[in-house]
């Protein structure tokens, strides 16, 4: 850890832990997983549109990582860079109020065309920012505490959202629409604005950048050196094998709530309480699975967690009664909560501190095209066939994804703490 960042340890953990538990209450209150699938139902009738949407965080998140990873590498401080990408995804939202809200003067196709920019705008935003942001989280927190701090911060996030999202489907269940849905994205990015505020209030000091990074080259070398630690880094190459399967045994995050409302005829309040039970659940597994993680193994964690998303769908498929979908929100709160949570840790354990920019995009931007797949085929699947077929796919892909991790991938703690050792041997031995 830079020393300079311990003297201001017990700042950050608060400013950050804040900005994470404004964030979680904003999305929350504008929910990819249930409020803007409910509007974008409103808008169309086509699964794969809507799930394709819904996924939208997600691969904004992951697609633009890499592009940014040279240039985050290059940087003394990455708080700078951090707090002026993030604006990207909190604006967006005032937007999609205003669409809501015009939806009577544009009509619904105008108002879907709308929506769709104002979507990969904010979900862009959010991978324009990822990688400074973790980079500096990396920087700022120590290694032996850095997955519990993201599980902590993540609880807090999924605490406040889990009141959230009651708020929200109570404003969508006792406000007429499209003022119900207005409502839920201007309050979103209100608090959102609060959480920006909270992180621009982190103290970074600064550090050399990778000396590499700084010698100008073009993308020919540049795309050489990924192509390098990914052919040496076999535990990294099965690792970015397990999260695209990740991204297909998730399915549920995209479908689950469309799926209640048309196969049990729940209603938006019913859906909101479910989504308060997707968040709690979220709250409850986030510090378990970073403090287990950090003290064990982040590997095996992001394994159970997969398993808990393919299970999810596992219950969707034999649900007889909406009171099962309480066991299937439950178990894709859990999954929630390692598949986003622990990749940021675990992550950070690959290769050399150097390269961590690199590992970063790498492990993000070459995930992403699955990212896309999967709501687009599981839509597809839900469209051609029923909900089951794309739950059964995600079921199989949980199985598949844990296995890797379980007995493909290797502890990248052990290996580079092997490889420290090897390298402080004497000669002789």
């Amino acid at each position: 850890m830079h020393q300079a960042s311990r003297r201001h340890l017990t700042h950050n953990v608060i400013v950050n832990l804040s900005d994470g538990a404004f964030f979680g209450l904003g999305l929350s209150l504008a929910s990819y997983t249930a409020v803007i699938p409910l509007f974008l139902s409103t808008l169309t009738e086509s699964v794969v549109l809507i799930g394709l949407m819904s996924a939208m965080h997600e691969i904004g998140w992951y697609l633009p990582q890499l592009l940014t990873a040279e240039r985050v590498a290059r940087l003394r401080r990455y708080k700078p860079l951090a707090i002026l990408m993030t604006l990207n995804e909190r604006i967006p939202f005032f937007f999609l109020a205003l669409i809501a809200l015009a939806i009577p003067a544009i009509g619904a196709g105008w108002a879907l065309v709308f929506t769709f920019i104002a979507i990969v705008w904010q979900a862009m935003g959010g991978g324009l920012t990822a990688t400074a942001w973790q980079s500096m989280i990396a920087k700022i927190m120590p290694i032996h505490v850095r997955g519990t701090f993201y599980s902590v911060q993540s609880a807090a996030a999924n605490l406040t959202g889990s009141g959230g999202a009651v708020l929200a489907g109570l404003l969508l269940t006792v406000v007429a629409a499209p003022t119900n849905f207005a409502l839920c994205f201007f309050l979103c990015g209100v608090t959102m604005m609060i959480s920006w505020f909270f992180l621009a209030w982190t103290r970074e000091p600064e550090s050399e950048p990778n000396l590499v990074a700084t010698q100008k080259r073009d993308m020919g070398v540049f795309f050489a050196h990924l192509r390098r630690i990914i052919a040496q880094d076999s535990a990294f190459r099965w690792f970015l094998v397990a999260r695209m399967l990740a991204m297909f045994s998730a399915i549920g995050l995209y479908f689950y709530a469309i799926f209640a409302k048309r196969e049990f005829g729940l209603d938006e309040g019913q859906i909101g309480i479910m989504t308060g039970v997707l968040f709690a659940f979220t709250v409850l597994a986030n510090p378990i699975l970073g403090w287990l993680g950090d003290r064990w193994s982040h590997r095996v964690m992001y394994g159970v967690a997969i398993l808990f998303a393919g299970g999810s769908a596992l219950v969707a498929v034999f649900a007889t009664s909406p009171a099962w979908l309480y066991v299937g929100f439950a178990l894709l709160g859990m999954a929630k909560a390692g598949l986003w949570t622990i990749p940021l840790p675990l992550t950070a354990q690959f290769g050399h501190e150097s390269d961590r920019p690199y590992y970063i995009g790498l492990a993000n931007t070459l995930v992403a095209p699955a990212a896309l797949i999967a709501p687009i085929l599981g839509g597809a699947m839900a469209d051609a066939a029923n909900f089951n077929a794309a739950f059964a796919l995600a079921v199989v892909a949980g199985l598949a994804g844990a296995a890797v991790m379980f007995f493909v991938v290797r502890e990248p703690r052990s290996i580079v703490y092997a490889a420290t050792q090897t390298a402080a041997a004497p000669a002789g031995d």
